[in-house]
């Protein structure tokens, strides 16, 4: 084992643990703490890859300035502990609905993913700047269409989240 495959093994652990406690801890602060150790991680991941512009994005873009707003929120409403919420009849079933849905929508794309034989020019290489944007386009929508696609319904449940934290409750003074 080389010392690349060791790191790799404890960023792993690293990631998973973060990503656990980020989903049960009842302590929004340290929820988003567990947020930010996650990405720190993603962005030593993309340090072994070999991209460090992503690597740096991913830690002033994510880990800087969206985690910042996103403790600047959870202390101005005051709600670093999560209530106990009720829960609707129709909301698990919905809930089950739409993971099925998902699960069938990746397991789609990562069959489509084994059956992509077209490989792309490196964007360095190519002089035309428009060109190098299309095979850019077409990379995104084509061989990296999942993570584009969970990207977007993490953007979406993060929009959710907001919208319940902050809504009042009917005769409810604030």
């Amino acid at each position: 084992m080389n010392l690349t495959l060791i790191l790799f093994i404890v960023l792993v652990v690293v990631a998973v643990t973060s990503a656990a406690g980020l989903l049960v801890s009842r302590n929004t602060v340290y929820a988003a703490l567990f947020l930010v150790l996650n990405f720190a991680t993603v962005a030593v991941f993309y340090l072994l890859l070999g991209a460090p512009f992503i690597a740096l994005a991913q830690v002033t873009i994510y880990a800087g300035a969206i985690m910042v707003l996103f403790l600047f929120v959870i202390m101005l409403l005051g709600s670093e502990k999560l209530p106990r919420g009720q829960v609707l009849p129709w909301q698990r079933p919905m809930a089950i609905v739409l993971a099925a849905v998902l699960l069938a929508e990746a397991g789609f794309l990562l069959f489509q993913r084994l059956q992509l034989t077209a490989s792309l020019t490196n964007p360095e290489a190519s002089v035309n700047t428009t060109e190098s944007l299309r095979a850019l386009g077409m990379a995104l929508f084509t061989q990296y269409l999942l993570p584009f696609e969970v990207t977007s319904v993490l953007l979406l449940v993060a929009m959710v989240g907001v919208i319940v934290l902050t809504k009042k409750e009917k005769g409810e003074q604030g």
